[in-house]
């Protein structure tokens, strides 16, 4: 079986990427990060759905983002915007950006690929949903995969790193259906960049709203444990 690195956060998004890869027949190496993230009970539900599905390995890399702030996600002094606010930056950019997060992430999951012998990578950014992060746009996703095959030993001995990202053109509704039909339990899934100890969501932020549009959009009940 050929080998995929998964990047999986415990959310919607994610979690389908990893139905869709194991679906196809990769043997998935699943790939979380303890970044400061206020958000922090996702990792719990990255670790259980990584159990669920056996995958091949689930790694958690600890870094610090906190250290560097930015974002409403990793400074406390910046509070998490709520849907029907439009408390977005000049540029269009929400503050729940996460200054190079992506780049990161992928730099190091490309590493653990080039270690395990994978050429694969798989990242659930998304272009429609989440327009506003620089990061989950496609010509990030092609000049990263450049890089990737510029400075690996891999790429420039010819076997050639790919960057896929299967829900990057996709609706939260059509995420949500194709997830849906793979067996993805969804009330498993943390979305809310607001989450409490023990998960609930919180309903408000724009995490929530997307994604209790898309459970009506798609014409599936939302499972989401909600505060209120």
């Amino acid at each position: 079986m050929r080998k995929a690195v998964v990047l999986l956060s415990g959310g919607l998004d994610s979690t389908t990427v990893l139905a869709l890869v194991q679906a196809t027949g990769y043997d998935c190496y699943a790939l979380s990060f303890d970044y400061g993230q206020r958000h922090n009970f996702e990792l719990e539900a990255a670790a259980a759905i990584a159990m669920q599905a056996r995958v091949a390995a689930h790694k958690v890399i600890r870094l610090d983002l906190a250290a560097i702030g930015g974002s409403a996600l990793t400074d406390p002094d910046i509070s998490v915007p709520q849907a029907d606010q439009s408390s977005e930056v000049a540029t269009g950019i929400p503050l729940t950006y996460v200054p190079a997060r992506n780049t990161v992430f992928l730099s190091l999951a490309l590493g653990w690929a080039e270690v395990l012998g994978s050429q694969d990578i798989f990242i659930g950014v998304n272009a429609v949903d989440y327009s506003g992060y620089p990061d989950c746009r496609p010509k990030f996703i092609e000049a990263f995969e450049r890089v990737a095959n510029l400075a690996t030993k891999a790429g420039v001995e010819g076997q050639k790193m790919t960057i896929h990202t299967p829900l990057i053109a996709m609706s939260k509704a059509e995420i949500i259906q194709t997830g849906t039909e793979l067996g993805v339990e969804y009330g498993q899934t943390v979305s809310c960049y607001s989450a409490d100890e023990r998960g609930r969501a919180c309903g408000r932020c724009d995490a929530c709203h997307l994604r209790t549009i898309g459970f009506e959009q798609a014409g599936f009940p939302d499972p989401t444990s909600y505060l209120s």
